[in-house]
C-alpha cells in the first residue's frame, strides 16, 4: 500500500492533501471524491487508490489503472463561475508536467486538453468535474492519473504504442510517496494562482510546454473531424485551429492528433 505517513512527512502544502483517504481498490477515485464532497469534505481532501476498476477518462472512456500507478482525486471548492471551471484541466496538467520535470529532469509536455506526455507518449491524464449551484461552482473534483511504476505490458496492446510510464522512461521505479507529495504541492501552488486570477500567466507557461502548437493536426470530436494548424489556446481554454480556407476555428472539446510531415 502507498504509505500515507510517508506522504505526510514530505508534504509542504497548506491544505491540499492535509486529509488523505487511501484505498487498495476503488471503482473510481473521482466517484469516491464526489461522495465525500457531497458529505461536506473540506477543500483539499485527497482520495488515492492503488487500483481503479472503473476509472474514467474524457468522454467516459475507460482509464486503465493497474497497480503501480498514481490514481488520485482532489476536492476543491473555488468561488468561480462555470465558465472558469473548465480552466482547471489546463491548470492541473501544468502542475503534473512541472512535477515530472522537477523530480526527474524529463521534458514533460502538455497536449490539449488534458494530457501530459513524454516523448510524445501519454504518461498522465487529468479529468475535472464540477457541481454547480446556479452558475456558481459548488465543488470541483480533479482526477489525476500518472503511469508510474508498472510495465507497458500492463496496458492493453492498443495503448502500448501511444502511452508510456515513468518506469519505462527512467528504467527504474520511482518513489511514489515523494511523487504524490511533490505533485500535491505543485498542484496547490498552481491552484492558488488560478483562484488569484493569474490564469493567463499559467496559460503562458502551459503554452511553453505544448509541443503540438504550430503543427498540423486533426481534431476528432463526437460531431466531426477537421484538419488544420494548432494556432493557440485562448484565455478560455479553447483550442484555436487555423483552417485551410484561412479562417480560424475555436474548438471546445475533441482529441488532437498531430499529423507528422
Amino acid at each position: 500500500m502507498i504509505r500515507i505517513e510517508k506522504i505526510m512527512a514530505k508534504l509542504q502544502t497548506d491544505f491540499v492533501g492535509r486529509e488523505i483517504l487511501c484505498f487498495e481498490k476503488l471503482s473510481s477515485t473521482n466517484a469516491t471524491a464526489k461522495e465525500q464532497a457531497q458529505e461536506g469534505a473540506r477543500e483539499g481532501t485527497t482520495i488515492i487508490a492503488e487500483t481503479q476498476t472503473e476509472g474514467k477518462g474524457r468522454l467516459n472512456r475507460r482509464w486503465f489503472s493497474p497497480k503501480g500507478g498514481i490514481w488520485l482525486s482532489v476536492i476543491l471548492r473555488p468561488r468561480i463561475t462555470v465558465e472558469n471551471a473548465a480552466k482547471m484541466t489546463l491548470t492541473t496538467s501544468l502542475a503534473v508536467a512541472n512535477t515530472i520535470r522537477k523530480l526527474y529532469g524529463l521534458r514533460a509536455q502538455v497536449k490539449w486538453p488534458n494530457d501530459v506526455q513524454i516523448d510524445n507518449k501519454k504518461v498522465s491524464g487529468v479529468l475535472a468535474a464540477s457541481r454547480l449551484k446556479g452558475r456558481v461552482v459548488d465543488y470541483v473534483i480533479v482526477g489525476i492519473g500518472i503511469n508510474a511504476n508498472f510495465a507497458l505490458s500492463s496496458l492493453p496492446s492498443d495503448l502500448q504504442t501511444t502511452a508510456t510510464t515513468l518506469k519505462e522512461v527512467l528504467k527504474t521505479d520511482v518513489d511514489v510517496e515523494e511523487l504524490v507529495s511533490v505533485l500535491l504541492k505543485e498542484f496547490e501552488d498552481c491552484y492558488k494562482r488560478f483562484i488569484e486570477n493569474e490564469f493567463e500567466d499559467l496559460l503562458l507557461q502551459w503554452r511553453s510546454m505544448a509541443s503540438f502548437l504550430g503543427k498540423k493536426v486533426e481534431i476528432v470530436s463526437l460531431k466531426e473531424r477537421l484538419c488544420g494548424v494548432a494556432v493557440d489556446v485562448d484565455r478560455n481554454g479553447e483550442l484555436i485551429i487555423g483552417l485551410e480556407d484561412g479562417n480560424n476555428r475555436n474548438i471546445v472539446s475533441g482529441d488532437v492528433i498531430v499529423i507528422e510531415d
